[in-house]
């Protein structure tokens, strides 16, 4: 059967149907870039925030149109995880719902469905351990992954539904973990990004400690591999080691996306966070005292339930004081089913949205003079696309893909996706660089090339 998927939410997602496409392929299914040639549809939902479940849903209905021609359509992922039975009573059209620790057995259900043509809900809990998944389809071409490294979370936020959906926390074996790399770097992949809901945490459950950078010098001995990043770090987990190795390692970029959600002790100590106002400021001020040229990117949560206006200020003077190199904001979405949701002093949609937006207006002209700083300054550079003519679209090594930074750049020989270069920086944007293709800089003597 040929077979499309449309992922949708966070990267965790993506490693999620690129396990389930290689699981079907090894099947003897197929898998197309487009529903209208396709058997099977599904549809890989995200259910975290409300703006995400509205997606998903939009999503699955525009895909119930293929029905007509006998297409089946699976709902898979979050929002199934979390809403099965309303999703079964109330969208008819889908045929196959699936949890999301069960993409292993999707085989043996796609098979019974069509031998049987009945619907069915396969939804389950999270499993004791990780749920290896030993094959892996990423997308031809792909220059960069991700890298799951573990699945679930133990925090208990009070905002966070995500514990309840995917489980508790489950490390992956390293042994599994640094095999999957060589994979995608067999496969073309010159980037890998590390991700789990809390990727500090990694080895806790499995190995009693945090060993995330024993992971991570492993990782660095892949062949093929160049840039290695991290993404969704707990601020209380950020460990001296830790500082070391990204220090010391070459392949690991100099970027940390650390999530605050806020800086407030009493709106922290609400949101059921680790973190204190002080254990914060004085992390980063470590990070950037040990890592000069450390690019932090965080996100914050704006109107949260009892969040004052002396609350609300303390977070924009500390925005403003600490000047991070990325930041984004979300407005509190009341999720069902959480201990924030049922918290007294909710606060309206109005006052959310305007403190949002302070927040990140803060922030664009942060932006601003980081990136006017950059001007005339050479660094190495990610061709993620063409644009038009001689204009590229990259990354430097402060960027991950979707979500950061963009250069613009010329060159006048032809690059493709996944090409490294060096770029002078002549121009900067509230968000974005631009520039030219240069010859590299001279090294300076040490492991990285020396970036003016």
């Amino acid at each position: 059967m040929k077979i499309f998927f449309n992922t949708l939410g966070c990267s965790k997602n993506t490693v999620d149907s690129e396990n389930a496409a290689a699981l079907l392929e090894e099947n003897g299914h197929v898998i197309v870039d487009s529903p209208e040639e396709a058997g099977a549809i599904i549809v890989n939902t995200c259910g975290f925030i409300n703006d995400a479940k509205e997606e998903s849903i939009d999503t699955v209905l525009e895909m119930a149109e293929y029905r007509e021609k006998g297409t089946v359509l699976i709902a898979a992922g979050c929002l199934t995880q979390r809403y099965a039975r309303d999703l079964y009573e109330e969208i008819p059209e889908i045929d196959i719902l699936l949890g999301v620790n069960e993409y292993l057995r999707l085989p043996e259900i796609l098979k019974e469905y069509q031998e049987q043509k009945k619907r069915v809900s396969v939804i389950g809990s999270a499993a004791k351990d990780y749920c290896e998944i030993p094959v892996r389809r990423p997308e031809p071409g792909a220059y960069y992954s991700y890298l799951k490294i573990s699945e679930g979370c133990d925090k208990v936020c009070s905002y966070c539904i995500i514990p309840s959906i995917r489980g508790h926390y489950r490390s992956r074996k390293m042994e599994d973990i640094v095999r999957e790399a060589e994979f995608l770097a067999s496969k073309g992949c010159t980037e890998l990004i590390l991700i789990a809901q809390d990727v500090t945490a990694y080895g806790i459950d499995l190995y009693g400690d945090l060993i995330l950078p024993q992971l991570l010098r492993k990782l660095c001995g892949v062949e093929g591999i160049r840039w290695i990043r991290l993404l969704y770090c707990y601020e209380d987990e950020i460990t001296e080691e830790l500082i070391e190795t990204i220090r010391s390692e070459e392949k690991i970029c100099n970027y940390l996306d650390i999530p605050l959600q806020h800086v407030s002790d009493s709106v922290l100590s609400d949101m059921n966070r680790h973190s204190t106002s002080q254990s914060i400021r004085e992390t980063i001020q470590r990070l950037r005292a040990e890592i000069p040229d450390i690019h932090i990117r965080t996100t914050f949560i704006a109107g949260f339930p009892g969040e004052s206006e002396e609350d609300f200020e303390e977070l924009a003077d500390f925005v403003e004081t600490v000047k991070f190199d990325r930041m984004g904001v979300f407005a509190y979405s009341q999720e069902e089913n959480t201990l924030a949701a049922e918290m007294k002093h909710q606060i309206d949609e109005e006052t959310k949205i305007h403190r949002r937006d302070t927040l990140m207006e803060i922030q664009r002209e942060i932006s601003l003079k980081n990136n006017l700083a950059k001007v005339g300054g050479v660094f190495e550079v990610i061709v993620d696309e063409r644009e038009e003519g001689d204009t590229y679209l990259g990354r430097t090594r402060f960027d991950a893909p979707e979500i950061d930074n963009g250069v613009i750049f010329t060159s006048e020989r032809e690059l493709i996706p996944g090409e490294y270069v060096y770029v002078e920086i002549t121009d900067a944007f509230d968000y974005d660089l631009s520039g030219r293709e240069t010859a590299a800089p001279k090294q300076d003597g040490d492991h990285r090339p020396e970036v003016v």
